[in-house]
């Protein structure tokens, strides 16, 4: 076990890190952390491969459209499938798929084959295996972890490491793009993926980790649909994780264009952009990971939508390079932090036999909705360039926040009993305290 001795100076640190004490968690952590930095390295390679040949804001808009859109249009019947096989193999099977697919646009690149058009089928390609991945990844999360207790840690650390990678991934990648090209990212990531797989398999994991059943496709569909639309808490939840994705995930696409025109910079000055986002979301899943349990999710919310909006405001109006840096670091702390609170309310309440459903559609606002936002930005910026495209995202994060403060009063009254179910109120689980004091626990 990790983290044995608890000394004044280590409590924190052990709360941080206890999702750590188990063992699968830990395989999982550490072969997800090596591909999670060749993940990040091949997305600002295929950028700035895309930017250099095309010179177009619109077609960055549209690569990342067709490598997010089938997650769009997949994620609710791989949902249903992943609540009916074993999750383990899912993903095993999914990251050999990803790496065929980073080998193969290592290949064409490197041998000076590449075309946009190849670039955008095989991101398409890499979007279908992610409609799989990334619900599996996220409903497989809660398997590793034995108390329910430990669940927004462990996401929180997930969140963190896959942030943290992306302070190394765009970093490495934009000196391995201007030195040696990008293909070799390319390769990097697809040798990355080897690390995920061998961790799988190390695991061992009790039961099959899947929920089978024999109804039909389209009748779990339609109840994984029903209980994730029809209960408020999780229908408010996946949509305010579709407007940060619309309006705030998307905007990434524009940074080769705020690197070259406004900052005059190449590939190293892009790297170090995302960086600095992947530092402020870094940092969010530190603060994340810090606190004890999901109480006060909702009002961190709020705060952390106005902060990415007032970051993507101010962005919008700097044409200062260290602004812009810092800037972006608030941007992706509010970013992840909104996310990752959202993630973990989401999972802390939905019942476990829908679980990959219910995770497969909050998969589907998380990345379903930043292709239309890519679009959108990439089409804005042709016409009004990026400062004012970032000004517009901006102006709608605040409003989400805002509409989100107005609701969060009623979501509480719903999300306060099932919390007490959980044990995750003490109190109210042991029926200690009255209604009266239950009332002034916070949310």
């Amino acid at each position: 076990m990790l983290l044995k001795k608890e000394g004044p100076t280590q409590s924190g640190l052990r709360r941080a890190l206890r999702a750590l004490r188990y063992r699968n968690y830990r395989l999982f952590f550490f072969g997800q952390g090596v591909s999670f930095i060749g993940t990040w390295m091949q997305g600002i390679a295929t950028s700035w491969l895309v930017f250099r040949m095309t010179d177009s804001e619109l077609m960055l808009g549209l690569t990342a459209f067709a490598g997010q859109i089938p997650v769009f249009l997949i994620s609710p019947i791989a949902g249903v499938l992943i609540d009916r096989f074993d999750r383990r193999r899912i993903l095993i099977a999914v990251q050999l798929l990803s790496m065929v697919q980073a080998l193969t646009l290592a290949v064409v690149t490197m041998t000076g084959i590449v075309q946009v058009w190849q670039v955008i089928l095989l991101g398409f390609c890499l979007g279908m295996i992610n409609a799989f991945e990334m619900p599996a990844r996220q409903s497989f999360v809660i398997l590793m972890v034995e108390d329910r207790a430990d669940l927004g840690n462990a996401i929180a650390l997930n969140s963190g490491l896959f942030n943290g990678s992306r302070l190394i991934g765009p970093a490495i990648a934009g000196l391995l793009v201007a030195y040696a090209g990008e293909g070799v990212c390319f390769l990097v990531n697809g040798i990355s993926y080897m690390a995920a797989m061998a961790a799988l398999l190390m695991m061992k994991m009790p039961g099959q980790g899947a929920v089978r059943t024999r109804s039909r496709l389209l009748v779990e569909l339609r109840e994984g649909l029903a209980h994730s639309f029809g209960f408020r808490p999780i229908r408010d939840l996946i949509l305010t994780v579709s407007l940060m994705s619309l309006v705030a995930m998307s905007f990434p696409v524009l940074l080769p264009v705020f690197a070259t025109r406004i900052f005059g910079g190449g590939s190293h000055t892009y790297g170090f952009l995302v960086a600095a986002s992947g530092l402020g979301a870094l940092a969010g899943t530190i603060f994340l990971a810090m606190r004890k349990n999901v109480l006060g999710l909702g009002r961190i919310i709020i705060a952390a939508m106005l902060l990415s909006g007032c970051g993507l405001v101010a962005l919008s109006l700097s044409r200062v390079y260290a602004l812009s840096l810092i800037l972006l670091v608030v941007m992706g702390f509010g970013m992840i932090v909104t996310m990752a609170s959202c993630n973990t309310m989401v999972q802390t309440i939905v019942d476990e036999d829908k679980r990959g459903r219910v995770m497969s559609l909050y998969v589907m606002a998380f990345m379903g909705a930043a292709p239309l936002g890519s679009l959108i930005a990439g089409s804005v910026s042709t016409a009004v360039g990026p400062s004012l495209t970032a000004l517009f995202g901006g102006i709608l994060c605040l409003a989400g926040g805002t509409v989100f403060a107005l609701r969060l009063p009623a979501l509480r009254k719903i999300i306060r009993p099932i919390y007490g179910k959980m044990g995750v109120i003490p109190e109210m689980a042991a029926g200690i305290q009255s209604a009266d004091e239950v009332e002034k626990i916070p949310e």
